[in-house]
């Protein structure tokens, strides 16, 4: 945790509220959730409050970044994009994760828009 929130700064990646390591609303998130392949590395993995991360459920990362702008809690769209970069740079080094790759490129293809 305290590694993903140094690279991410010390907030919810989707609603940017303050968060601190050792407190109970503290999270880590997949962002391929693991329903769709998504591994259990850092590159996956971002801070969210409770909050959040119940809300988004199975959500893809995409979807949820929509929906959070829409409601107005300004995400860390940057953070996302750079992690997301961060992941499908550790799969085409390290190799396997098929089932995550697709989903992983369709992230990528709608955020970069």
């Amino acid at each position: 945790m305290a590694q993903i929130l140094e690279r991410d700064g010390y907030e919810c990646i989707w609603c940017r509220r303050p968060i601190e390591v050792g407190l109970n609303r503290a999270t880590t998130e997949h962002l391929i959730p693991r329903v769709k392949g998504g591994p259990s590395w850092i590159e996956n993995e971002v801070a969210a409050c409770r909050g959040c991360n119940g809300r988004r459920g199975h959500t893809s990362a995409a979807e949820w970044l929509d929906e959070c702008e829409r409601l107005g809690t300004n995400p860390n769209r940057q953070a996302v994009i750079h992690a997301l970069d961060a992941l499908r740079d550790r799969v085409t080094a390290q190799g396997g994760n098929r089932r995550m790759r697709p989903h992983l490129d369709r992230q990528l293809r709608r955020l970069l828009r």
